[in-house]
């Protein structure tokens, strides 16, 4: 579906929202396999090292160093087009945050694997890709829109996992929860079902995040457990990002 997808994008048209969910769907689900594999070959090639398998890690550490090869193929090659065929075909408020927040989501995800110097670029670039989407988004969608509540969900996941910063992954996380519930009422039905998944997804990671802060000084243990993320259109993952 990613390939189709592509090129659908490549037309230079603005896409419909379903087109977007569908791009965005395609490439997170051959993206999300490989981070998923690489996230097992790095536990194992830990666990085989720390026995003095040598041999073993060698070839965990070939297996692993091609899944990172395609991965960065892959995000490359999606943020290429959103920068080259979609951002600038964009009119509509929706599909600017939407692409903005797919920036964010696809450094984050090349800075989830990469050293040094080009771990810190991808981190960087992950930060502005959200705080465009961010900053468009409280000025021009409800707090209970899908869109900017799958945002603030990745957005704070990026926190967490990438910056380790729980204190300020969980203010952005609790944040966007309390003021999707000030206007819940207000929610249309079309809407309900994605937002209100997203907004339990939040939950679940503030639940998690709050259990892993230091209290009365001490430190606080970050758990390896994975976070939801948000999926198109509610567009979420599994500490939770979509």
């Amino acid at each position: 579906m990613a390939e189709r997808m592509k090129q659908v994008a490549k037309l230079n048209v603005e896409l419909t929202a379903e087109e977007r969910n569908l791009l965005s769907v395609g490439y997170k689900n051959a993206i999300g396999a490989r981070r998923a594999s690489w996230r097992i070959m790095s536990s194992i090639e830990l666990k085989e090292e720390s026995k003095g398998n040598e041999q073993n890690v060698k070839q965990i550490k070939d297996y692993r160093q091609k899944i990172e090869e395609e991965l960065t193929k892959m995000c490359d090659d999606i943020l290429a087009i959103i920068d080259q065929h979609l951002i600038p075909y964009s009119s509509g408020v929706e599909s600017k945050v939407f692409y903005a927040k797919m920036k964010g989501d696809y450094y984050r995800y090349l800075a989830e694997f990469k050293n040094d110097e080009v771990k810190k670029e991808a981190a960087d670039q992950s930060l502005k890709g959200y705080q465009a989407s961010s900053d468009q988004a409280k000025a021009e969608l409800p707090p209970t829109h899908p869109i900017r509540l799958g945002l603030a969900l990745n957005y704070s996941v990026f926190y967490y996992e990438i910056l380790n910063s729980p204190e300020k992954a969980c203010h952005l996380a609790k944040q966007a929860f309390d003021e999707a519930i000030a206007e819940l009422d207000s929610l249309s039905e079309e809407s309900y079902k994605d937002s209100t998944l997203i907004m339990q997804l939040l939950r679940d990671n503030l639940t998690l995040w709050t259990s892993e802060l230091p209290e009365d000084g001490g430190d606080g243990v970050k758990t390896d457990q994975p976070k939801a993320e948000a999926e198109p259109e509610a567009e979420s993952e599994t500490q939770k990002d979509k």
